[in-house]
């Protein structure tokens, strides 16, 4: 890995910085929670989605993956069991109504972090991305290309929980600002929770 082409590199890394800086399904997971828990909630959303990604990158690397998109059936039963999870997610985010200290979560980033972790795991398009992503930059010449995979998704997961850590906690900050809001703010939350769940189960 160390001697991987500079310029490779250079290109996987900005690749990897614009994939976390266009909106998507685990951005829009994180500023979700953050809005709802508050900062440190944001932040354990993203860690916990970040933590997902080491699972799927381990997976890929030992060709389970492919084993997964190979079999259709269990790709379907992993993406509606992730739908459905969003969507009890977001009934429970509507029906906190305006309890603001419950929503406020200070107690609860283990929560947070378990929500995000699971959300990814759920998550097969996240390993269709790994399967999809990675390889275009392995280098035959350098070595075997499992070590490779290993090590561009750790870089992949620690951008992710830069990224979307910081979304969390702005998400959070903002939230916070908006105390009077907090009914609002839940509803906001279930929306993007239940918009996520239709996305899983449509795309």
């Amino acid at each position: 890995m160390l001697a991987m082409n500079g310029v490779a590199l250079l290109v996987f890394l900005g690749a990897t910085v614009v994939l976390f800086i266009t909106p998507g399904p685990n951005m829009m997971f994180t500023i979700a929670c953050g809005l709802s828990g508050g900062p440190r909630a944001g932040f354990a959303a993203g860690l916990g989605g970040a933590s997902g990604m080491l699972v799927h990158i381990a997976l890929a690397a030992a060709g389970l993956s492919a084993l997964l998109f190979a079999a259709p059936a269990a790709y379907d039963v992993l993406r509606f069991f992730g739908a459905a999870y969003l969507f009890w997610l977001a009934v429970e985010a509507w029906r906190a109504g305006d309890a603001l200290e419950a929503r406020l979560g200070r107690d609860r980033p283990w929560r947070a972090y378990r929500r995000g972790l699971l959300t990814c795991l759920m998550n097969p398009k996240v390993a269709l991305f790994m399967l999809a992503f990675l390889p275009q930059f392995i280098d035959p010449a350098i070595g075997p290309a499992a070590p490779q995979i290993l090590v561009l998704g750790a870089i992949v997961a620690v951008m992710a929980l830069l990224f979307d850590g910081a979304y969390g906690i702005f998400a959070g900050m903002v939230a916070d600002r908006l105390r009077r809001a907090s009914k609002l703010m839940n509803r906001v939350s279930a929306v993007v929770f239940g918009g996520l769940a239709a996305r899983l189960v449509i795309d």
